[in-house]
């Protein structure tokens, strides 16, 4: 039986926009856009993975965040479930820690970026809410 990986994930925003970052080429799903977030180690909640990931990949703090979707999807290699969540305060300036490209996009232009497909539902679900 497959293991599924649980990630947490933050949609940050700011105003009308929203921070990606380019996953590194040699990565699963590599060279696509994501939101950037995290595994969930077995001893810590959703809220403290976000947390923590996105101070380890992006250099935020975390202020106050909301849920938006949870995603389930099966890459055939790797079964994935995305506990997504949208950050809409935090401290500092996020950049990209691990050397990879990280933007600020538009809602219309999250339509136009190459996403590993279990994010295609937090895209559809942004759109649908605004």
């Amino acid at each position: 039986m497959q293991k599924v990986v649980h990630v947490a994930v933050g949609v940050i925003m700011r105003e009308e926009l929203y921070f990606l970052t380019k996953r590194l080429d040699n990565a699963h799903q590599g060279g696509k856009w994501e939101f950037p977030g995290g595994k969930v180690e077995k001893d810590e909640t959703v809220a403290q993975a976000l947390h923590r990931e996105l101070q380890e990949e992006v250099a935020i703090d975390v202020l106050s965040c909301y849920p938006l979707i949870e995603v389930s999807h099966d890459y055939g290699d790797k079964k994935v479930l995305l506990d997504v969540y949208v950050v809409d305060n935090f401290q500092h300036e996020p950049i990209a820690q691990e050397g990879q490209q990280s933007a600020w996009f538009t809602l219309a232009q999250l339509s136009q970026c190459d996403f590993p497909a279990a994010n295609v539902a937090i895209v559809e679900k942004l759109l649908m809410n605004n």
